[in-house]
């Protein structure tokens, strides 16, 4: 017996965009939280070295994003398991040492790691995305260190949709014909990330001349999601299973934290002289589909009710013609 597979691909495209404005080196973080049945989540991280000889962050992200919806993970550093988990290290932390900013000492290194819901930003829609930008000028008086961490959280718009799709799979009878012909859902997902790619990216931010003059020097994805989905692994810098207990007060209120799998890439300046990073994911993930059950069920049910009626009817004319 040939079971048949019901392929469905989907696939998104993301032109990010990070940089400095001033002499620094800095370094992206990407941490995305990977929900395929409800809402994914991205946490932003950037670490500046320098900060003291900049003027400004700048952040374009693909899709809309509002004040409201940026959240300050930064806050939740106050708890000692999420700092060991985040860092990977014992740290000693003087947690808002003033209004805008946390200490973290950790691998014989000390910065500061600025609260972003302290300090003004601005939002700006361009094109289908969104330009955040950070003035530094009223963050140099709290700062005692010239490295320091930005860190925030927002909804992952774009993933979101991509794992959305699978539910608008055509008209009612078209799906009860694939639930009948494809008990196997097999489902592939496509997500490729470029960050500083100007091919990807609006004119107005390629007409800034800061952007162009970046110097981000490496770039960090990671990638968490339930265990019975597949990720292409064979580039990964390291897999790990998410410690639970560490991470149970931070992650996303929608997000189950049982069974996640974290998968990470990174890539390097020093051996990517063009200044931008592109990184891909394909996401696979083979199910039985719970309709098509059903719908087995249902007809089994019912050939054995009209079978049932059938030999009631013929020994009733048999009964009759012996007579």
């Amino acid at each position: 017996m040939i079971i048949l597979s019901k392929k469905n691909k989907f696939f998104a495209d993301d032109g990010w965009a990070f940089w400095v404005d001033g002499d620094d080196t800095s370094t992206i973080y990407l941490n995305n939280w990977l929900n395929p049945k409800g809402k994914s989540y991205m946490d932003v991280a950037i670490h500046i070295k320098g900060i003291k000889g900049t003027k400004s962050l700048n952040m374009y992200f693909p899709f809309a994003v509002d004040k409201n919806e940026i959240e300050d993970v930064s806050l939740k550093f106050e708890e000692e398991n999420l700092s060991r988990a985040i860092f990977s290290s014992m740290c000693v932390i003087d947690y808002k040492k003033n209004e805008a900013t946390s200490e973290i000492a950790y691998n014989g290194k000390t910065l500061d790691i600025v609260h972003i819901s302290a300090v003004d930003y601005s939002l700006e829609r361009i094109s289908e995305g969104t330009l955040m930008n950070i003035s530094f000028d009223g963050i140099f008086e709290y700062l005692d260190n010239d490295e320091v961490y930005f860190m925030f959280r927002i909804p992952h718009k774009s993933i979101t949709e991509v794992f959305g799709q699978r539910k608008k799979m055509g008209s009612f009878l078209t799906r009860i014909r694939d639930m009948i012909m494809s008990p196997i859902v097999s489902e592939s997902y496509g997500y490729s990330v470029r960050i500083n790619e100007a091919r990807l990216l609006p004119k107005e931010i390629n007409s800034v001349g800061a952007f162009h003059r970046q110097k981000l020097k490496k770039a960090v994805v990671t990638v968490s999601i339930a265990d019975n989905y597949e990720i292409n692994d064979a580039s990964c810098y390291k897999i790990r299973r998410l410690e639970e207990e560490l991470y149970k007060n931070f992650l996303p209120l929608t997000f189950d934290d049982k069974n996640i799998v974290t998968y990470q890439w990174q890539q390097n300046r020093e051996t990517d002289l063009k200044g931008h990073f592109n990184f891909y994911f394909n996401i696979s993930h083979n199910s039985i589909s719970s309709g098509s059950v059903l719908i087995y069920i249902f007809i089994i049910v019912l050939l054995n009710a009209m079978g049932s009626g059938l030999w009631d009817l013929l020994k009733t004319f048999y009964l009759f013609l012996s007579q």
